[in-house]
């Protein structure tokens, strides 16, 4: 595969990761706009990508037996639709970092219309759940990417 037959990555502007998404019809109800669900399917991709980018392996720290990250709160609102065919534009911002823990505020938006914003605090946990340091190298990655601005 060529670089041009890879999947899209996204892209940091500033400290802001950006990831573009199209609106399929399986991504869609009955009434032809996006399934609620779907926008945390979006925006679990962004940020997975967001951090394969800045240089965080989740993959080999699981593979190595020492943990994954899980989503230990969601906070998430609703605010207009989407549709079919829509061009979408996920953007992440890391907006807090703890020991165990990254806080990212995500946007959903098409063209400048905000659609879904959420906040999302991901947590390192052990394999038996419980929650676990991050590398020193991820939280150093985080600071560098922490967002000084106010967020939605």
């Amino acid at each position: 595969m060529t670089a041009v037959d890879q999947p899209s990555e996204g892209r940091f502007v500033d400290r802001e990761h950006r990831f573009p998404v199209r609106v399929y019809f399986e991504d869609t109800d009955l009434s032809g706009v996006v399934y609620h669900a779907n926008y945390l399917r979006y925006m679990e991709r962004a940020r997975s990508t967001m951090l394969r980018q800045a240089g965080i392996d989740q993959r080999a720290v699981h593979e190595a037996g020492e943990g994954a990250y899980v989503v230990a709160d969601l906070q998430i609102r609703y605010r207009a639709p989407a549709r079919l065919d829509d061009a979408l534009l996920v953007a992440s911002r890391v907006v807090e970092v703890g020991p165990a823990r990254v806080v990212i505020h995500q946007t959903v938006r098409r063209d400048a219309l905000v659609l879904t914003d959420a906040r999302v605090v991901a947590a390192l946990v052990t394999p038996a759940g419980r929650p676990r340091r991050q590398p020193r190298a991820w939280t150093d990655i985080y600071q560098r990417l922490l967002w000084q601005g106010a967020h939605e």
